[in-house]
């Protein structure tokens, strides 16, 4: 190994160093972006790589910078304050209750957002919810670990719900319409098992009632936006929240219909999010440049930052390395493919972080010679390991890191004891689960 590729690793482990350790509460970018500039000095990635490397991640990029941007609107509607006044509404007093429209929220928050959206936006008005409701930090802790968990793990149904899934999807030239429909059912059924043994887990610190008058929420200082009062009566509220969530959901079913069609699914990501922005601005006055404030486009230095230290461990025999010592396991058959690779990848997030994982197994196949099923199988079962086997560690995705950034804000004590303790018991059994289901679905599909 020559003295550059050296230097090309120490720079990936110190890039990752930094960004588990963060120093005075450093962006994760900044690691990403000067380990990149580190990379491309050494020659170990070179201008045609950039080329290439902006070219796969600029339709993801923009995609979720969109999406982003449509739930900043969202909260300046008053959307997600009038979405939590709803939970506490449908709970009833029932704290177990709170518990699955909790879960429900998050799930359908990355949905139709992304996770990062999902962590950003959602964790903190739930903080707000439950600290309205005067629950102990025993209490908190089932609902904002068990949303937390699920928010990030529900990218992985829909390719468009993670900025890595989207790089990867065009790495391995693979259609949104085609993951979602073989990846969709086997997720989802994941995410099911997950939430229920969450619940088996927290099923007694759980509280049996909570209050269910929590109007005139106010959003805590640590959210990074602002809400406005649209000053309705509750009825028009209701109404006009309705109409918004109903164009949201058009919005998302284009990118599906885009992707089939074969048009750029960044493209209806942005007509939506404009279309949002003039709303916004006819019905509140308030013009988009607001957005260039609160959007948050680290998450784009970060996800080019570690493609590229990633294209430059690549170049220099990284893949390599992986490809023989992972062809002849997973070639024998689909369920090795999928079980093989999901923990692997699993295993890899958790070291590294799932953006360079993903990324670093996704180049990987592209270059094993697997026939087209195979290749879309391992594909799907690393994303599996990704977003769901990454989250037995905190530091597995830049989603959960974000989310005890959070969480330490909104002054809420959870340990890495207490969350590896949940996690140990309720992720290893979700993968294999989902692993298998996965083998089962995609041979039904096919054969």
């Amino acid at each position: 190994m020559q003295i550059l590729d050296i230097i090309t690793v120490i720079t990936f482990l110190l890039t990752l160093g930094f960004i588990f350790w963060r120093p005075r509460n450093m962006n994760e970018a900044i690691p990403a972006l000067v380990g990149a500039i580190i990379v491309i000095l050494c020659g170990s990635v070179t201008m045609t790589d950039l080329f290439t490397i902006i070219k796969t991640i600029s339709d993801a990029a923009i995609t979720i910078m969109a999406t982003i941007v449509m739930a900043i609107v969202l909260e300046s509607f008053g959307f997600f304050n009038w979405v939590a006044e709803l939970l506490a509404e449908k709970a009833n007093g029932s704290g177990i209750r709170l518990f699955w429209y909790v879960n429900l929220l998050c799930f359908l928050m990355t949905l139709f957002v992304n996770n990062d959206g999902s962590i950003l936006i959602a964790i903190p008005i739930l903080i707000m919810l439950l600290n309205n409701m005067g629950l102990e930090n025993h209490q908190k802790i089932p609902y904002l670990l068990s949303g937390g968990l699920i928010a990030t793990a529900s990218s992985a149904p829909i390719g468009v719900s993670n900025i890595v899934n989207l790089i990867a999807l065009k790495i391995v030239d693979m259609s949104l319409y085609s993951h979602t429909a073989m990846m969709f059912v086997p997720a989802t059924l994941g995410l099911l098992l997950l939430v229920g043994l969450l619940f088996l887990y927290f099923k007694k610190n759980i509280p049996k009632t909570v209050p269910t008058n929590v109007t005139g929420m106010s959003l805590p200082s640590y959210h990074p936006l602002k809400q406005i009062a649209l000053g309705d009566s509750k009825q028009k509220r209701t109404r006009f929240m309705l109409f918004v969530l109903l164009f949201v959901f058009g919005v998302r079913l284009s990118l599906f219909f885009a992707s089939f069609l074969g048009i750029p699914i960044s493209v209806m990501a942005v007509i939506g999010s404009l279309v949002l922005l003039g709303w916004r601005w006819a019905y509140l006055k308030i013009p988009p440049g607001d957005m260039l404030k609160k959007t948050p486009w680290y998450i784009i230095v970060f996800a080019f930052g570690m493609y590229v230290i990633i294209y430059g461990l690549n170049n220099i025999g990284l893949t390599e390395m992986l490809i023989k010592f992972m062809r002849p396991l997973v070639s024998e058959n689909l369920l090795n493919t999928s079980v093989l690779m999901g923990v692997l990848l699993s295993v890899l997030s958790n070291i590294f972080n799932n953006h360079p994982a993903l990324m670093v197994g996704t180049i990987t196949l592209t270059n094993m010679g697997l026939d087209p099923i195979s290749l879309k199988v391992a594909y799907l079962a690393n994303i599996i390991g990704s977003d769901i086997g990454a989250l037995l560690l905190p530091m597995g995705t830049l989603a959960t890191l974000m989310w005890m950034h959070i969480i330490r804000k909104g002054k809420v004590k959870i340990t890495l004891r207490e969350y590896i303790k949940v996690t140990i018991i309720v992720i290893p059994p979700t993968v294999i689960f989902t692993l298998v289901i996965l083998y089962y679905w995609v041979t039904w599909l096919f054969y």
